[in-house]
């Protein structure tokens, strides 16, 4: 419940949101508190769920294409599908939708062949699928190590400053993983604030090296850290996601648009027969109307409009490596 959390709760998150593996120290001194202070906070909210740093690997980074799925099924069936989907290691926000009668995910593959047998021969010949329809990611407006929780307002701009790092310098190229990596991405999924030390013991690099590989991946776009946080600590509502359709002179204008809306999580353009996707977060059917009758209407290149509002959540993310 929302009253299990308070303020210095909500700050602590915000301060993880800007930078995961700040030390203790340092985020107790911008606000305010001792660093016993913060290191409790932080393990009583790590051990009951309520937030968690984990390193996200952006898998377009690799190589990879990332799709939207939407698959359509018989109500029966709809959530051992969805379960089935879940325990995919290739798929991440798996989530019902539209009254229980459609999965929405989305899915990693490595190259055009395994998209052709995803799309093309598994999922259509699946048992009470109904029909499948597939966007691939072209571009994200917003997501990633972009969180929804940097749009809330629990820490001031002098807060936030003291407490971003350095900007990372984009490097490009190709990169191609080993098993270290892989050993690395893999704990830091499940702790992104995992020790140096205790990351070089799993790795069987040096501290030195485990620090270099981590700087690597993050300047190639292939790491990053991002949160899981429990919406609850922030009276965050359900999602819906939104299908949309733009003029495509207008599509880059209208993306930025919409990146900026602070309820807000996720925006990409897509293909598919609609080009632009949004997820996003109000309190409620009420609040949601407002901001489609407010916001989404102030932006007058989108000529089309579906929303979905998710009933279930089966899966939310996963260690796309």
């Amino acid at each position: 419940m929302e009253s299990d959390y308070d303020e210095l709760d909500r700050r602590l998150v915000r301060a993880l949101q800007i930078d995961g593996r700040a030390p203790f120290s340092t985020i107790a001194q911008v606000l305010g508190v001792s660093d016993r202070t913060i290191a409790r906070r932080y393990a009583k909210l790590r051990s009951t769920g309520a937030v968690r740093v984990i390193g996200g690997v952006d898998p377009t980074a690799l190589g990879a294409v990332r799709w939207f799925l939407r698959v359509r099924c018989a109500p029966t069936v709809s959530v051992p599908v969805a379960e089935a989907l879940a325990r995919r290691p290739d798929t991440s926000w798996v989530s019902l939708t539209s009254g229980g009668t459609e999965i929405t995910c989305t899915v990693r593959t490595e190259n055009e062949a395994d998209s052709e047998a995803l799309l093309l021969a598994k999922l259509p010949r699946t048992p009470r699928v109904e029909g499948v329809t597939a966007h691939s990611v072209l571009h994200a407006f917003y997501g990633g190590s972009d969180s929804l929780i940097a749009k809330l307002g629990s820490l001031d701009e002098a807060a936030i400053e003291r407490l971003r790092p350095p900007p990372i310098p984009h490097r490009p190229g190709p990169v191609r993983l080993d098993d270290g990596d892989r050993k690395l991405l893999a704990a830091l999924a499940t702790d992104g604030r995992t020790e140096i030390e205790q990351l070089a013991a799993m790795t069987g690099w040096s501290p030195t090296t485990v620090r270099r590989r981590m700087t690597q991946l993050r300047e190639h776009g292939v790491l990053y850290l991002d949160i899981d946080v429990d919406g609850n600590l922030f009276g965050l509502g359900t999602r819906t996601l939104l299908w949309l359709s733009v003029a495509p002179a207008h599509l880059e204008q209208t993306g930025a648009a919409l990146a900026e809306h602070p309820e807000i999580a996720f925006a990409a353009a897509t293909t598919g027969p609609t080009n632009l996707y949004a997820s996003v977060v109000c309190a409620n059917q009420r609040e949601l109307y407002h901001y489609l009758t407010t916001r989404i209407a102030a932006l007058p290149a989108i000529t089309h409009i579906e929303t979905a509002p998710v009933i279930r959540t089966v899966k939310q993310a996963a260690n796309q490596t």
